[in-house]
């Protein structure tokens, strides 16, 4: 009786060992199983670009996201002069997209940039009128008239410095009722109808579509403006920053912006 006693407990034992590795064994497959499907960590990148490349940026943006599960792209867009002093300061920053050559001098002087910047697009001022062009503008010397509400950028943006070296180059010297902050303001002053006409970007013309229209001059072929960008140092997310940087420069960036009305550098 000990004996059979004995064997039933011994085969009962076996039985409860083997059931309890069985089931060490399949939680080990599932948890390695759920550690393999782990989604991308969320990372941020911060772009600092001139206000001209809202429109643009933001359609680049969201491709760069597609393209890189996990990722935002955070833009803080404003005068490239604003900008450029922000991130001497210290601001936290990845990449730097400015409107001029001379605001990303202050970067570059400052030695904040992780590489000497490259200039990926061109843009050219325009005359921005009311739709229909009520005043008949037909000129930059129009500009000049008495009985015309101008606004322009202020003379430390990009658009405003373009706009005072096409002054210089023709004689003509305009009396702006404001000298706005950056493009984006200069054009907001004219579809909200508070001035007959303003100078901007010919790729914010096009942006605005029927709300203004757009009056080209040949002078504005004397301020042509550079847009150049470039990695900053120390940026939080240098890896990111490196491969936006290769889309704008690349072939998709490049065709972007061709299709906003920027030029080739």
């Amino acid at each position: 009786m000990k004996s059979r006693w004995l064997v039933g407990a011994v085969a009962g034992l076996c039985l409860v060992l083997a059931g309890c590795g069985g089931g060490s064994s399949t939680s080990t497959s599932t948890s390695t199983g759920t550690g393999a499907s782990t989604a991308p960590q969320p990372r941020t990148l911060t772009v600092f670009a001139a206000a001209s490349l809202t429109d643009t940026f933001n359609e680049l943006g969201k491709q760069f996201e597609t393209d890189n599960p996990g990722v935002t792209v955070r833009f803080n867009y404003a005068g490239s002069s604003d900008l450029a002093q922000q991130i001497v300061n210290g601001a936290p920053a990845d990449v730097f997209a400015a409107a001029s050559d001379t605001t990303m001098k202050t970067v570059t002087d400052a030695g904040v940039t992780a590489a000497p910047p490259t200039v990926f697009a061109t843009n050219v001022l325009q005359i921005a009128a009311l739709p229909g062009n009520p005043k008949g503008i037909t000129s930059f010397a129009d500009l000049a008239r008495p009985d015309l509400t101008v606004v322009v950028c202020a003379p430390q943006v990009p658009c405003g410095a373009a706009t005072q070296k096409i002054e210089t180059a023709t004689g003509v010297t305009l009396k702006p009722v404001s000298e706005e902050p950056d493009v984006k303001s200069t054009l907001g002053k004219v579809t909200t109808g508070n001035a007959d006409a303003g100078l901007v970007y010919v790729t914010d013309v096009m942006a605005a579509g029927g709300t203004v229209q757009g009056i080209s001059f040949p002078e504005a072929q004397q301020a042509v403006t550079n847009y150049p960008i470039a990695v900053v140092k120390n940026a939080p997310q240098p890896d990111l920053a490196q491969q936006f940087v290769a889309m704008v420069t690349g072939e998709t960036g490049q065709k972007t912006l061709q299709a906003a009305g920027f030029g080739t550098p």
